[in-house]
């Protein structure tokens, strides 16, 4: 850690939707505009999101079962967990070191979560409502990025080949849930919806970065 390392990192945990987490640079810093995940799988389970907004009528069950792909820091798996106590949620990643930090978080927050590691949804033997994830979609080549700055995270976590799209269309590929959630940037979000619309795939949501699906097939 040196003095240009990113504040989270010095001081080892970062707000999340309320909540502090643990994180460490084997992990990305949780940002705000992924906490538009939380408010898309609140509105699909008929919750308000925001004081005063008036919910979407429910769409899940009771009890829904909930997988995160690619959970980093846990922070996504955790929250849903604590906002929707009543869900099964699953989480996945790659990286042994991030799944040792998730489960931490999840300690610390008495949120009962099974970390599993894997590519994307390949070691994983439920079958989920709803998939949401966070999934590495920068574009190395991008313009604007500010790469010195990102260069304290995890390489891993952050970019994907495929103009930052890989991963985010094997999801698409692999997902066998009724409803999918993805963080992107965008200017990609009408190739994504492109991509998932030519898979069966409809397009239901746009919030900020976030983007909600629906697979009728599933």
């Amino acid at each position: 850690m040196n003095a240009h390392s990113p504040k989270a990192y010095k001081d080892g945990h970062q707000d999340f939707y309320g909540r502090d987490f643990l994180v460490t640079p084997d992990v990305l810093i949780p940002r705000p505009e992924t906490e538009q995940i939380i408010d898309a799988v609140l509105n699909l389970a008929g919750k308000p999101y925001l004081p005063g907004v008036k919910p979407a009528p429910r769409v899940l069950p009771k009890n829904p079962i909930i997988l995160d792909v690619g959970t980093g820091s846990g922070c996504l798996a955790v929250t849903i967990k604590k906002e929707l106590p009543e869900a099964e949620v699953y989480a996945t990643d790659i990286s042994e070191k991030a799944l040792k930090i998730a489960q931490k978080n999840a300690d610390k927050h008495s949120a009962h979560i099974p970390f599993i590691i894997s590519y994307l949804c390949q070691n994983v033997n439920i079958k989920p409502n709803v998939i949401v994830a966070n999934l590495p979609y920068v574009d190395e080549n991008w313009g604007w990025l500010d790469k010195t700055a990102l260069n304290y995270e995890p390489s891993i976590a952050l970019y994907a080949k495929d103009h930052g799209l890989k991963l985010i269309k094997e999801l698409i590929d692999a997902a066998n849930s009724k409803y999918l959630i993805l963080e992107a940037d965008p200017c990609q979000h009408q190739d994504i919806i492109n991509y998932a619309a030519k898979k069966g795939l409809q397009h239901l949501e746009t919030r900020g970065f976030i983007l909600t699906f629906y697979n009728p097939q599933a």
